[in-house]
């Protein structure tokens, strides 16, 4: 039977969370003058326009609880109402962090013990997304189960299914991010528990190695994900510096494909011409945000290529030839292997131009770390 709210939930996250977060690049010195030029910069750079609307505050915004225990902000973030209606005023939405232990990652007060009161805070506030960080409720988890790992799954689905009641009790619609970190599968239980999004890994970093390890690592979990949940392969290194650009235009493919969450973790004010093409290409995000909700897979892998295909509305594909070499190649593909007839139509979705196939196969050079990304239609 499909509840109400599991429907409301759909509708919450119809489509993979769009936006940008603080931690990749401020960490723990974010205040509220950087949300505020964050969300100035989504507007002015045209990314608000592109589907990039939450402006998702990470860890160290929290103070100490009151005498009743509602947590307050600390000194960075002076008024958290009025940083709320700004984002708002601006056509986006605002997004925070918090724990279900005692303590967050970075040791600020987590909201173990005070769910209800957080999550009516939140609401008060104007919250509309939370990523609730398991953190020190790994420790709880240890300090209680020991090593019987059914008893500490249970307290962990028990810890996120109660802020999920919370937060629904509040009558405010709040996306829920889950970020446990993949543990215990949780794409076959987040759902359950009132998860839109989930972490499926570890974090990523500003590395070529380390983005391709956890984005390649997908496969096999297309199943999970749709409409109101998501795989989370986690947030978008893309701008930060550390790679090349065919590296992040892999990057952006690879995401896409996955109907990831596009949560951007670069400095907005200082983007260069090429961040903002990769990060705003219409084409490419409207393959992430593709309203049939379905996350891709991967086809074959050759070596250090690899073939992935994703179902997109109207019957078309989305089709990502990924070279995972140190020397450019040529890779070839065969139509049939993404089950389309020799006579589809080929867009090179980056290049923004229609390909010729030929006798029902299509052969391009890939740049070394690069990938080219096709839209096949009948």
């Amino acid at each position: 039977m499909v509840t109400p709210f599991a429907v409301a939930q759909t509708q919450l996250a119809a489509t993979p969370p769009m936006g940008w977060n603080s931690w990749n690049h401020f960490a723990g010195n974010v205040t509220d003058a950087d949300v505020r030029a964050a969300a100035d910069a989504l507007v002015s750079s045209g990314m608000r326009d592109a589907g990039y609307i939450y402006v998702n505050i990470d860890d160290t915004w929290e103070g100490q609880r009151d005498a009743q225990g509602v947590i307050q902000t600390n000194s960075k973030f002076p008024d958290m109402k009025a940083l709320a209606d700004y984002v708002h005023s601006k056509g986006l939405k605002l997004g925070i962090y918090s724990s279900p232990g005692p303590k967050t990652c970075a040791g600020y007060a987590g909201s173990y013990g005070h769910e209800e009161q957080d999550a009516k805070t939140y609401a008060g506030w104007g919250i509309d997304y939370l990523k609730y960080d398991l953190c020190s409720f790994g420790k709880m988890m240890k300090d209680e189960a020991g090593d019987d790992r059914t008893k500490a799954f249970a307290m962990e689905k028990a810890a996120y299914d109660k802020m999920h009641k919370a937060l629904v009790s509040t009558g405010r619609p709040i996306v829920f991010s889950m970020c446990q970190y993949g543990w215990n599968n949780v794409w076959e239980w987040g759902p359950e528990v009132g998860g839109n999004l989930w972490r499926t890994t570890g974090d990523i970093n500003d590395h070529y190695s380390r983005m391709t390890e956890i984005g390649f690592s997908q496969a096999g979990l297309a199943k999970y994900a749709g409409p109101g949940h998501w795989n989370d392969p986690d947030m978008l290194e893309i701008g930060n510096g550390g790679m090349t650009e065919d590296e992040y235009r892999t990057h952006m493919t690879l995401w896409s494909i996955l109907a990831a969450p596009l949560l951007a973790g670069n400095d907005l004010s200082k983007m260069t011409a090429e961040t903002k093409e990769l990060l705003m290409n219409k084409s490419v995000v409207a393959v992430d945000q593709d309203p049939l909700g379905k996350q891709g897979d991967r086809v074959w892998a050759v070596g250090p290529m690899e073939l992935w295909s994703k179902p997109l509305s109207g019957g078309a594909k989305a089709v990502a030839l990924f070279n995972r070499a140190s020397t450019a190649r040529e890779m070839t593909l065969k139509l049939s292997d993404v089950g389309a007839s020799a006579s589809a139509k080929l867009e090179d979705l980056w290049a923004g131009k229609v390909v010729q196939s030929t006798d029902g196969s299509y052969t391009v050079l890939v740049p070394k770390h690069g990938a080219v990304l096709l839209k096949v239609s009948e």
